[in-house]
């Protein structure tokens, strides 16, 4: 079965979405005119002129002031997490991705977000039982981590989270790891410490084709690059090769020694 792939927004790698809006402005010209016995006409005064070399003017300026102003807020919305404004005090930041969460790994050891403070981190989105698309994407991980390694002799520490705890125990993410890497941490829990954590990566997930307990996963299939202190500074779609995501990680790695 093909399995099919949902791209979000987050905002942190799409690009901005513009907003347009415009002023409507309504202006009454009044006319006197004399009672004839002829029908009487309309009559346009200098009046109802001299307004409308005024308003419409107004109006456009209007619009060009509020157009900037909402492309102003939207730049401002976009800079990264934890980078701010160079030239102010205040540090501005992006919506948020990421936050606590409370999982389960392999060992069925109680695993936080404190667990990973100090490492960059490689975190994926996936499940066991995905046909395609997950095996490739956690080859490409396992592959990154490798070119990483011994090429680059950079540490980043591989995580992969299950969007399907009910099918995925601690055992199984055990055994579907190792057949890709023993580094990979993996981590389950109960369905509602999923949700959270999902929610709070903006991870889309839902259950597609069910018959009984056999389905599949429609997801997003996020991978994200965390900080030091668990702070998502880059996001990666399935386009990657194990090549072209070992070398935007180390343009990222980079980025923090300048």
């Amino acid at each position: 079965m093909v399995e099919h792939v949902s791209l979000l927004h987050l905002q942190v790698c799409d690009p901005l979405k513009r907003v347009q809006s415009c002023n409507y402005t309504k202006s009454s010209g009044y006319s006197n005119g004399k009672t004839h016995i002829q029908p009487v006409m309309p009559v346009e005064t200098k009046a109802s002129r001299s307004w409308g070399v005024y308003v419409i003017p107004a109006a456009i300026l209007g619009f060009a002031g509020l157009a900037a102003f909402v492309h102003y807020n939207d730049e401002r919305r976009a800079i990264l997490k934890g980078q701010g404004n160079k030239n102010g005090g205040n540090t501005i930041k992006r919506p948020t991705i990421g936050g606590p969460f409370t999982l389960i790994d392999t060992e069925n050891r109680i695993v936080t977000e404190q667990n990973f403070d100090g490492k960059w981190v490689l975190l994926y989105f996936g499940y066991t039982s995905s046909p395609d698309i997950g095996p490739e994407q956690v080859k490409v991980m396992a592959k990154a981590i490798d070119i990483l390694e011994s090429k680059r002799d950079s540490k980043i520490l591989p995580v992969f989270v299950t969007i399907d705890p009910q099918r995925d125990t601690s055992s199984q993410l055990c055994a579907y790891l190792k057949e890709f890497d023993s580094r990979i941490v993996g981590l389950t829990g109960p369905v509602s410490a999923i949700r959270q954590v999902t929610q709070e990566y903006r991870v889309f997930f839902k259950k597609v084709d069910e018959d009984g307990d056999d389905y599949l996963v429609d997801s997003s299939h996020n991978m994200y690059l965390m900080n030091p202190k668990m702070e998502v500074v880059r996001c990666f779609g399935v386009e990657y090769n194990a090549e072209e995501l070992s070398e935007a990680i180390m343009k990222e790695l980079r980025s923090t020694l300048t």
